[in-house]
């Protein structure tokens, strides 16, 4: 056996279990991936709601014409739409290539399920299996790295990949990871030097420094990256090696913004993919490798031109262009052309799952080693999310002068009803470079009247020492003034009038604030405080009366979190954005699982989500409501408009949109008017790009007629009286055909 093979072969009981995956699949010690969340393939909605062809765009999957054969393609028939998915690495599991077929009804192309394999127009119920591989989101912690464009060695020139041999190891298809004939070069020049000043190393043993080692220059640290280029070499392909280590070299930075691959170099320097480069253009590229920002050609031309021209003349030396090309191409200008670079998809929401690895992993990263974080976040509703927010800010900007030198912002959060998963997450304008400030986690403001439906959960549960309230009770909506330790205090409504004697569907369908503090006087200010705060609000234990109207500071995380527990009946739980952190070996570090629990009675939320419904159809809320989809969500003003506020649910999504100010000035707008739009815009496409989930009336629900006149139960035929839902023992008193009773109770 020759010597290199034994060598390979010891090399190979080093690294073999980090490289047993494959080496596009498997990553070195010192990477980090950042990945988005599986898409799950379900049923009840059609492919264009699902947005399932731009889905596997953004993937990368081609398009065929027949039932695909090989994974990352697709075809989009009239009853069956297949997908041969490929493989990927998620929840601590290898989920092998899968072929998925979506049975279509042909009428509305609605998806009905997976294809039964023994009929052609049957079907079975899709499970955890039938998804989309996750989204690559980041390949650093750090907001100054773009994102790769991959490439494939079959899709780029020829002179592209000569160029970078004759820069960097002209004998890569001769040696077996090591080159003897290299070695003895730099011996020769460290010696003369006296230090190490060349190391000799192939690709290959590049390829395994930039992945695996520390760019430290000690004699251990070559003979371990000589000992892994050899087993790396004895197990995969050249052309496999060479693909990888165009896609992960280092080219240099624009704008403080590091580059990574040949396919991000080619499209931030010449502005085209690195299938289009020319040999001039390769050759400027191959000659940064030694250099990156030495030789940049924005900013060092002339130090460039030279390399390239070194280049040249190597490829020529070596046989790999004729003279005559080479003539040419020394005699082209410096030509570079700056193009778009796909930076960060989700700015704010990467410094956030960034912090949580630092926190529980900091030690590890200090070091230079690499962490996969698998996060919640859905790649397309991001978009959605951040194209929504950039539109609406600029038409507010158009339709109110006076914003235009104002320092307008906004934030967005979205999760996922039934785990709570972040789903999108703006933290303000995705226009404004360089904006890191987080509004959605770290802007405390007032949530106005988007507190109401909160206080309702503790009315309609226990009311403190007093009897449960419901939907229907009526509440006293007339002036009146409190006794505060900082003075008298006086509610009053928006629209400074009063409205007599309401129900409690009234007060909130046109967000009367009198009424609110009176319930939750009725109730108790600390009762009521404590039943908000177990659905995740920072509230004091002895709050002033003005928390009944919103007086308190909140985030649109906390409130997005708060408000999940209207469509989850009961259920509240911190907002999820990661669910894994993991070595790149695939180790697992950290897990999260959904820490959700009942914070009220389920019947008690399905009142508040009734009432939230409508709000959104004849209430304040009419602004946020889509047409397809039954949306439930209460508006939010604070005082002298500071905030405009507009969160609810449609579907599995609920979203939390909060519009102001960062001088904390008055916006001069109303939720209605500056939130709930919003929230309509983003929501019209989300709602149908995620699974269906519908909200059951429990057992614990009965609906009655009711008089809105007396508060009492009348016949179900009756016509003074409407249908209310109220809790199963907690109904009011029925009023009697044979005699005057009185009206049930007012709230004062």
């Amino acid at each position: 056996m020759k010597r290199w093979m034994i060598v390979a072969a010891l090399g190979w009981l080093l690294v073999g279990p980090a490289l047993a995956s494959g080496l596009d699949e498997t990553l070195g010690r010192s990477e980090v991936r950042v990945w988005s969340a599986a898409y799950p393939l379900h049923a009840g909605r059609t492919v264009q709601e699902m947005r399932l062809v731009q889905r596997l765009d953004r993937l990368g999957y081609r398009r065929v014409h027949e039932k695909p054969r090989e994974a990352g393609e697709f075809f989009w028939g009239q009853q069956v739409f297949w997908i041969y998915r490929r493989p990927f690495r998620l929840g601590g599991h290898d989920h092998g290539p899968r072929l998925i077929s979506l049975l279509q009804d042909p009428g509305n192309t609605l998806v009905l399920g997976r294809l039964s394999a023994d009929a052609e127009t049957s079907y079975e119920s899709l499970g955890p299996e039938d998804c989309l591989e996750p989204e690559l989101l980041a390949e650093s912690l750090s907001a100054k790295r773009v994102r790769r464009e991959l490439i494939s060695l079959d899709a780029v020139p020829e002179d592209l990949w000569r160029a970078v041999l004759a820069a960097e190891d002209s004998r890569f298809f001769e040696h077996h990871g090591v080159d003897s004939r290299g070695i003895a070069r730099a011996m020769l020049a460290n010696l003369k030097a006296g230090k190490v000043v060349q190391g000799g190393s192939t690709i290959t043993q590049q390829l395994v420094k930039n992945r695996s080692l520390t760019p430290k220059r000690s004699l251990p640290r070559k003979v371990s990256e000589a000992v892994r280029a050899l087993a790396l070499e004895a197990e995969y392909d050249k052309r496999d090696i060479l693909e990888n280590y165009l896609n992960s070299i280092y080219w240099g930075q624009i704008d403080g913004l590091a580059l990574y691959g040949v396919g991000t170099a080619a499209r931030a320097y010449f502005s085209k993919s690195a299938s289009e480069l020319s040999l001039v253009e390769a050759a400027t590229l191959a000659g940064m490798i030694q250099g990156p920002n030495l030789h940049n050609p924005l900013r060092n031309p002339q130090r460039s031109k030279t390399r390239r021209d070194w280049v040249l003349s190597r490829m020529e030396t070596l046989g790999w262009a004729t003279p005559a090309e080479v003539s040419r191409a020394r005699q082209q200008p410096l030509r570079t052309h700056r193009g778009k670079m796909d930076r960060r998809p989700a700015p704010h929401f990467l410094s956030w799952v960034a912090a949580i690895a630092r926190d529980r992993e900091g030690k590890r990263l200090e070091s230079g080693k690499g962490v996969v974080l698998e996060t919640t976040l859905d790649p397309l509703l991001q978009e959605l999310a951040q194209s929504a927010s950039r539109n609406w800010l600029a038409r507010l900007r158009k339709s109110y002068p006076r914003l235009r030198s104002r320092p307008l912002s906004l934030a967005l959060v979205a999760l996922d009803v039934k785990s709570g998963q972040v789903l999108a997450y703006v933290g303000g304008d995705s226009a404004a470079r360089g904006d890191a400030f987080d509004r959605a986690q770290h802007a405390h403001r007032q949530p106005g009247s988007a507190i109401k439906p909160l206080l309702l959960l503790e009315a309609f549960e226990s009311c403190g020492a007093s009897q449960a309230l419901n939907p229907a009770t009526r509440v006293l909506d007339e002036s009146f003034s409190m006794s505060t330790p900082g003075g008298s205090w006086t509610p009053a409504n928006y629209d400074r009038r009063t409205h007599g004697v309401v129900s409690i569907r009234e007060a909130l369908r046109h967000s009367y604030n009198i009424p609110f503090v009176r319930i939750a006087r009725h109730c108790g200010f600390r009762a009521t405080a404590r039943r908000v705060a177990r659905t995740g609000l920072e509230v004091e234990d002895d709050p002033p009366p003005s928390f009944a109207l919103g007086s308190l500071e909140v985030t649109p995380l906390e409130m997005a979190r708060a408000y999940r527990i209207f469509p989850t009946l009961g259920r509240v739980g911190r907002p999820r954005a990661l669910t894994r952190i993991e070595k790149p070996s695939g180790r697992r570090l950290k897990r999260w699982r959904d820490d959700s629990f009942y914070a009220v009675h389920s019947s008690t939320a399905y009142l508040v989500h009734q009432l939230l419904l409508d709000a959104v159809a004849s209430g304040t809320g009419k602004a946020a409501g889509l047409e397809a989809f039954e949306v439930a969500g209460k508006t939010g003003s604070s005082s002298a408009l500071r905030d405009a506020w507009f969160v609810g649910y449609a579907g599995s999504v609920v979203t939390a949109v909060w519009v102001g100010l960062d001088d904390d000035g008055s916006l001069g707008l109303t939720g209605s008017a500056a939130a709930a739009p919003l929230f309509r815009n983003f929501m019209e496409a989300a709602v149908p790009a995620r699974e269906p989930h519908r909200i059951e009336k429990p057992r614990g629900v009965r609906v009655r007629r009711v008089d809105p006149t007396t508060g009492l139960l009348v016949s179900e035929r009756s016509r003074r009286g409407y249908d209310e839902s109220f809790r199963r023992g907690k109904e009011p008193r029925r009023d009697r055909w044979w005699r005057r009773d009185d009206p049930a109770r007012v709230i004062r």
